[in-house]
């Protein structure tokens, strides 16, 4: 499997993560800092919108089982960080209006 393949099925894996506080995807809010596919092996960097973030071993765990579930996958890492610190400037247009944040 190419790794632009793997890669937008990554993403769409990713899509279907969502942060049940907020009810929107860890995609469109802004929450992946990176993504790297080797092969069929795949290495996500995720935040959470808060250090206090109760949910987010929750999202972590949700993020490696929808990854891990992708037909043709190798090893997945999914690693949580903190820098930079997630701002709402992150968030995709549409989460943003979503949440009443657009200007």
């Amino acid at each position: 499997m190419a790794d632009q393949a793997l890669r937008d099925r990554v993403e769409a894996a990713l899509r279907e993560v969502i942060d049940p506080e907020i009810g929107l995807d860890v995609v469109e809010l802004g929450l992946v800092y990176g993504v790297e596919v080797a092969a069929a092996d795949v290495a996500v960097q995720l935040t959470m919108t808060t250090a206090a973030c109760p949910l987010g071993e929750q999202i972590l765990e949700d993020a490696t089982t929808r990854l891990r579930a992708i037909p043709g996958i190798g090893a997945v890492h999914v690693e949580l960080v903190w820098e930079p610190p997630w701002s709402p400037d992150r968030m995709s247009p549409a989460a943003k209006e979503l949440l009443g944040w657009s200007a």
